[in-house]
C-alpha cells in the first residue's frame, strides 16, 4: 500500500525539546509550587456568606487559568509523544508520569471550583453578572450546571487519584492494544502485516475480493482479542455508571450533556429526526448495489468506489487541493492552513504502534493546535486531513479567548472540522468535468455523510443500550455483540447484508474507551454544517464574517448563543430536517449522473 506521507511527523519542539527535555520536569515543578501558593491564598476565600469580592475572584481566576494553562502545555506533550507511538517504552513512561503529577497540582488546585459551587445561587448570579468578571461570566455560570453533581473534596481527591489507576490505566491499555494490532493479508500473492488504519483504508478499495479479505482479517484478528477487548469495555461502562450513581447523575448520557451544554430534549429530537430518515439511507444502499452490479451491497462494499476508480491522492496532492478550497473561502483559512503544513504541525505517517484514526490537539491559546491522522493516500484521508485542519482552524483563531473561555464543547467543535471537509468536497466536484469521476466524489462524499451521521447515531444509541443492559450484570463479548448487531440492523434493515463477523465491530472504536457518548456530536456537527453551508451557497462572501466570529469566540459562551446569529434553533426537529434534505439532493444527484452515464 502506497504511503506518500512517509517522513510527514509533527514538530513537537514548540512544546518541549524531547522527552528527555529538563524542561518537563521544571514545569512540572513549577505548576506543583504556583499551585501550593495559590491554594495557600484563595482557600477560604472564596466560600464567604457573601462570596469573594469580584476583584479577589478576577485575581484567582487569571492566577487558576495561568496554571491550567502552563500543565495543559505538558500534558498534551506527553499525550502526542504517547499518540505517536504508543509502544515504546519511555513514552509510555512519560504519559504516566506526566498525567501522575497534573492529578497532584489538579487535586491541590479543586478547592477553588467547589467553594464556587458551594455559593448560594443568589450570590454566584450577582458575580456571574459583575462588570468585572465579564470576560469568565460564562465560565462561572457553566460551572454551576455541575453542582448538584459534586462530591466533597476529599472524595473529588480520592477519584482523581483512582482514576490514574482505573479508567485512565483501562484507556492506555485499551490503545496499546490496538496501537499494536497488525492483520494479516495477502496481496498479489505476497504475504503483508497492515496496522488498523491500514486495513480499515482497504474497505475504500475498488477490488471486491481485496475487500471481502481485508474484512475477514479484520474481524478475525480482533476476535482474538476479544476477553481483553470486551474486559476493558466492560469495566468502562462499570465505572461510569459508579460515578454517575456517586454523582448522582440520573442516566449515563448526562454528564456528557452538560459538558456539550445541550440539553437532553434537544439530542433526543436529533436522534430521532435521524431514525426517521433511515429509510433514505436504505434506499441510497439499493442504489450503489445497482451501480456496483450487485444484488445486496455487503457491510465491506458499503464504503466501494463508484464510478470512474480515483487515482491515488498524494499527501502532497491533497496539501494542494486544500490550500486551494480553504483559500477560495477565505484567506485568513489559507494562510492559518498553510501554517500547519509550512511548520510541520501534522502527523500523516503511517507506522506501527501509532494511535489509529485522527485528532487534533489544541494545548494552549498562546501556542498553536496539532494534528495527527495516518494518511494512506485515498480520497477518504483527504476529508480526514481537512476535518482535522477544520479542528486546528478553529483552535487558532480562538486563540484570542483565555484559557478558560479556549475549549469548546464538542457540539460547536466538530462544526468547523465537517464545514472544513465541505469546503475541500464542493472544491473538487466543481472543478471535475468527467461526470463518471463527479460521480464517485459525491457517492463518496454521502459515504462520508453516512458515517457521520447514520452510523454515529447507531454508535450513541448501542451505547445507551449496553449501558442499559450493564445495570443487569457483567457484559460478555458476547452480549456486547449482540446489542452491536441490534443497533446495526435498524439502520441498515435488509438493504446490506452483515454477516456475523460483524458482531465484533464495536471492538476498536476509542471513542467507547475515551469519551464515552461522544459520538451523537458527529451527528450535531454534520446536520448543522450542512445547513450552514446551504446558507453559505445562498449568501456568498457575506456569511464569511459571521463564520469566522464564531470560530473566534471558542467556548466563550454555549452552543445555542453561539449559533443564534447564524440563524440556528437546535431545538426544531425543522432545522435537523434541511441537513437531510441536503444529504437528499446528493443522492438525487448521484441518482442523475448514474442515468446520464447510463448507470
Amino acid at each position: 500500500m502506497g504511503n506518500t506521507a512517509e517522513g510527514i511527523r509533527w514538530d513537537l519542539s514548540d512544546l518541549f525539546a524531547s522527552h528527555e527535555d529538563p524542561r518537563i520536569e521544571a514545569t512540572l515543578q513549577d505548576c506543583r509550587s504556583r499551585a501550593e501558593a495559590f491554594a495557600s491564598r484563595f482557600r477560604g476565600a472564596i466560600y464567604r456568606p457573601q462570596g469573594p469580592a469580584p476583584e479577589s475572584l478576577l485575581e484567582g481566576l487569571r492566577e487558576l487559568e495561568g496554571i491550567e494553562d502552563i500543565l495543559s502545555r505538558v500534558s498534551t506533550y506527553a499525550g502526542l509523544l504517547y499518540a505517536a507511538d504508543s509502544l515504546r517504552a519511555d513514552f509510555q513512561d512519560l504519559e504516566q508520569r506526566v498525567e501522575q503529577r497534573a492529578t497532584k497540582v489538579k487535586n491541590l488546585l479543586l478547592f477553588f471550583e467547589l467553594e464556587w459551587l458551594d455559593l448560594d445561587d443568589s450570590v454566584a448570579a450577582r458575580l456571574i453578572h459583575h462588570p468585572t468578571l465579564k470576560n469568565y461570566s460564562h465560565y462561572l455560570k457553566n460551572l454551576r450546571r455541575f453542582r448538584p453533581h459534586k462530591l466533597s473534596e476529599p472524595e473529588e481527591k480520592i477519584v482523581n487519584e483512582k482514576d490514574n489507576t482505573g479508567r485512565n490505566a483501562f484507556g492506555r491499555l485499551f490503545s496499546e492494544i490496538t496501537s499494536a494490532l497488525t492483520f494479516a493479508l495477502d496481496r498479489d500473492g505476497k504475504p503483508t502485516e497492515l496496522t488498523l488504519s491500514e486495513i480499515l483504508a482497504l474497505m475504500h478499495h475498488p477490488d471486491r475480493q481485496l475487500r471481502q479479505r481485508a474484512w475477514e482479517s479484520l474481524f478475525e484478528g480482533l476476535s482474538r482479542h476479544e476477553h481483553a477487548l470486551g474486559f476493558i469495555y466492560d469495566t468502562m461502562i462499570q465505572d461510569h455508571l459508579t460515578m454517575d450513581r456517586l454523582r448522582r447523575y440520573p442516566n449515563p448520557m448526562m454528564e456528557r450533556h452538560l459538558a456539550n451544554e445541550i440539553d437532553a430534549v434537544a439530542v433526543e429530537k436529533m436522534i430521532e429526526v435521524t431514525e426517521a430518515n433511515y429509510p433514505l439511507a436504505q434506499a441510497y444502499f439499493r442504489l450503489k448495489a445497482r451501480l456496483l452490479d450487485l444484488p445486496r451491497i455487503a457491510l465491506y462494499d458499503q464504503y466501494a468506489p463508484v464510478g470512474k476508480e480515483l487515482a491515488p491522492f498524494s499527501f502532497s496532492r491533497a496539501q494542494e487541493v486544500i490550500l486551494e478550497a480553504f483559500g477560495a473561502f477565505s484567506p485568513v483559512f489559507l494562510s492559518i492552513a498553510a501554517e500547519f503544513f509550512a511548520k510541520r504541525w501534522i502527523d500523516a505517517e503511517v507506522r506501527k504502534g501509532k494511535r489509529g484514526g485522527a485528532f487534533c490537539a489544541s494545548p494552549s491559546p498562546q501556542l498553536h493546535p496539532y494534528i495527527l491522522c495516518n494518511y494512506t493516500d485515498t480520497m477518504r484521508d483527504v476529508m480526514t486531513v481537512a476535518h482535522e485542519l477544520g479542528h486546528g482552524l478553529h483552535g487558532y483563531l480562538s486563540r484570542e479567548q483565555s484559557f478558560l473561555n479556549y475549549d469548546t464543547p464538542l457540539t460547536t467543535a466538530e462544526t468547523a472540522s465537517v464545514f472544513g471537509e465541505m469546503l475541500v468536497f464542493h472544491y473538487l466536484v466543481e472543478h471535475e468535468s468527467n461526470p463518471r469521476v463527479k460521480l464517485g466524489l459525491l457517492a463518496g462524499k454521502i459515504d462520508d455523510a453516512f458515517a457521520t451521521v447514520f452510523r454515529q447515531n447507531v454508535l450513541t444509541r448501542f451505547e445507551q443500550a449496553v449501558f442499559a443492559r450493564r445495570s443487569q450484570g457483567r457484559l460478555t463479548p458476547e452480549t456486547i455483540g449482540v446489542l452491536w448487531v441490534e443497533a446495526n440492523e435498524k439502520y441498515y434493515g435488509d438493504a446490506v447484508e452483515m454477516g456475523p463477523a460483524y458482531r465484533w465491530g464495536w471492538s476498536y472504536i476509542p471513542h467507547f474507551i475515551h469519551t464515552r457518548f461522544y459520538c451523537y456530536s458527529y451527528v450535531f456537527g454534520e446536520l448543522l454544517v450542512l445547513s450552514l453551508y446551504r446558507m453559505y451557497r445562498e449568501q456568498g462572501k457575506d456569511f464569511v464574517p459571521r463564520y469566522l466570529t464564531l470560530l473566534e469566540a471558542g467556548g466563550s459562551d454555549n452552543p445555542e448563543a453561539l449559533l443564534r446569529p447564524l440563524g440556528v434553533d437546535f431545538h426544531d426537529p425543522a432545522f435537523w430536517q434541511k441537513g437531510f434534505g441536503e444529504i437528499r439532493s446528493l443522492v438525487q444527484r448521484v441518482e442523475t449522473l448514474a442515468e446520464q452515464i447510463g448507470r
